[in-house]
């Protein structure tokens, strides 16, 4: 039942990593079709100043980082490793929240690996997010950046505060287990006092 519950929650983990896909491949379409040429097309205002859609080709990984850098590919290879040894390490749990984490990182990563291969290496972005009261102008991203930055947000969060109850819990386990241990010795301690004062008694009487 265990085995069969953890192949339920991978068929949910993979249908988050299509739906992420599909997603970002289909707002990505629609952007190069009605937001073309990159950097020169129209803007779509979709709340006033603060979120625009625009479109620009990224050479770089999300948000524009280490664009045409060899550190871009370490990166990449590193993180995918990563990725790869903590599903494996969880392909046999009926975890469905780290499951649903790994697809949301695998399907952006996927998604964005198909836009490398369609546009020649480059990745179509087009969220901007902009605050221009504090002149803050975030990096324009898209649907996939979105679903790994997510996903690894999640996954730090799950793996730090898990640790920590963790810890937490450990002590308190140690502590009843000494509890319980003293209370035995106690309970035990008081039998034998017991038993020895009627031993006493019973060789005291005529």
């Amino acid at each position: 039942m265990r085995y069969r519950r953890a192949r339920v929650f991978d068929a949910l983990a993979l249908l988050t990593a299509l739906l992420v896909v599909v997603l970002d491949q289909w707002t990505k379409s629609w952007v190069v079709a009605n937001l073309s040429p990159s950097y020169f097309g129209p803007r779509i205002s979709l709340i006033g100043e603060y979120l625009v859609l625009y479109y620009i080709k990224n050479n770089g990984a999300a948000f524009s980082l280490f664009a045409n850098s060899i550190l871009l590919v370490l990166l990449i290879a590193i993180a995918i490793g990563v990725i790869a040894y903590l599903y494996v390490r969880n392909i046999n749990t009926d975890s469905l929240w780290y499951k649903l984490i790994f697809g949301l990182i695998i399907g952006g990563a996927l998604s964005n690996l198909i836009d490398r291969v369609r546009h020649g290496g480059f990745v179509v972005d087009f969220i901007s997010f902009n605050i221009p009261q504090l002149n803050f102008h975030f990096a324009i991203f898209n649907i996939a950046d979105a679903a790994i930055s997510v996903g690894v947000v999640l996954l730090f969060l799950t793996l730090l505060f898990g640790s920590l109850f963790k810890a937490e819990g450990s002590p308190k386990k140690t502590q009843s287990s000494s509890q319980k241990t003293s209370g035995l010795s106690a309970a035990k301690s008081e039998n034998e006092l017991l038993s020895s004062t009627k031993e006493h008694d019973s060789q005291g009487q005529p």
